[in-house]
């Protein structure tokens, strides 16, 4: 268990700084906004196919491959803001650093559900409050650095650091070799197989497709909408961002202590949440209702795709574990990439404000498909067991 949170911390690190490093990185590159927006597609173009393969290297060779994933993530950092002086290095990093992000992402959500259904309680939501506490923690402290003046290197070489000490630590602590229970051997044709490994988990990866559609959009745009709706200055225009992944890493931290809880109940509860509090925010006459808004909306997505992976992750055995985290994290990861653009294309026909209700109706729609999909899928069920079924 506590690997998992040390490569959920590394994870949340890197992504911390990055996050306040972005104008910097712009500036040594010397690209312009467009150049920096096309330079950013480079991360999805990385991670995406990334995320799909590394499932089948932690089935093969083990979960030890997340060492190496959540290792290498560091050290790609620390590359990518030693060499980003162009619009060609920039690209090329940012690929680099996606594909090492995709696949650190697929390996620790693996070894948190392992430990999740070993431990029988939440541990995959409290990994995910790491992550986000993560975040806030290192991008203040990455702009305190700018503040003073330090290379933009240095925050890079810290997260690096404490990547490679996440790596050792799952290489001391997680099993050797494969799991394997046999099961594939017993299975029947090929043809069902493959539809009961992989129809039941795009099915969730719809619904974490939603969950994380309504946690991006706002994350992306809430600094946008405080300062065009609200007119707020400069420094409380940072307050919306602090406010979503505040929220967000408490409440994770909150609904993780609890040992027993109806998952299902929990997203439907979540997606609720998350549709009020973007009306909220929609409505919002001052920056006080607004950040309001955005504690309901943190709270609410905080839960939901930790919810999603943990249902899956409790019911699928060992030998089977890295392909199903990387179908479900792969579909949800779309939604990720796609909710801020979803919210620019509604800002353009209706205003930011009516891009909230739009965001509302995200969240709606999960509440709404949550029932059906988790029936379908068969892990509304305590008892469903995803096949192992091994492929030549």
């Amino acid at each position: 268990m506590f690997s998992a949170f040390t490569a959920f911390a590394a994870f949340g690190a890197f992504w911390g700084v990055w996050g306040a490093s972005v104008p910097r990185v712009q500036d040594q590159a010397g690209v312009d906004d467009g150049g920096l927006g096309f330079a950013l597609l480079f991360v999805g173009a990385g991670a995406l196919p990334a995320m799909m393969l590394v499932g089948r290297a932690l089935d093969r060779w083990g979960l030890k491959v997340a060492a190496g994933a959540i290792g290498l993530l560091g050290v790609v950092g620390a590359a990518l803001a030693l060499t980003a002086v162009n619009l060609p290095s920039l690209c090329a990093g940012l690929a680099v650093a996606g594909a090492s992000s995709g696949a650190a992402d697929v390996a620790m959500n693996a070894v948190a559900g392992r430990a999740e259904k070993i431990a029988g309680r939440p541990v995959i939501t409290r990994a995910h409050g790491t992550f986000s506490a993560l975040v806030v923690v290192t991008s203040l402290g990455t702009g305190a650095a700018s503040a003073m003046s330090w290379p933009l290197a240095v925050p890079f070489l810290g997260v690096a650091a404490l990547s490679v000490v996440a790596g050792v630590a799952l290489l001391r602590t997680l099993p050797p070799g494969r799991a394997d229970d046999g099961e594939g051997a017993r299975s029947g044709d090929a043809a069902p197989a493959a539809r009961s490994r992989y129809v039941p988990l795009l099915l969730v990866g719809v619904l974490g497709t939603l969950a994380f559609a309504s946690e991006n959009a706002h994350q992306s745009w809430s600094a946008v909408f405080a300062q065009d709706e609200l007119h707020a200055g400069a420094w409380l225009t940072t307050v919306a961002p602090a406010v979503f992944a505040g929220t967000v890493a408490i409440t994770r931290f909150s609904i993780g202590g609890f040992k027993k809880v109806d998952a299902r109940v929990v997203v439907l509860a979540g997606a609720l949440a998350a549709a009020f509090g973007a009306l909220v925010i929609a409505a919002a006459p001052t920056l006080p209702v607004a950040a309001l808004g955005l504690v309901l909306g943190g709270a609410g997505t905080a839960v939901l795709f930790p919810t999603l992976l943990g249902i899956v992750s409790r019911h699928v055995d060992e030998a089977y574990r890295g392909r199903a985290t990387s179908v479900v994290s792969t579909v949800s990861y779309l939604g990720f990439l796609l909710g801020p653009v979803y919210v620019g294309l509604w800002a353009d026909a209706t205003g930011l404000r009516g891009a909230m209700v739009a965001v509302a109706a995200l969240a709606a729609a999960l509440f709404v498909l949550t029932p059906p999909l988790l029936h379908l899928s068969g892990f509304g069920t305590r008892e469903r067991t995803m096949p192992s079924h091994q492929e030549a």
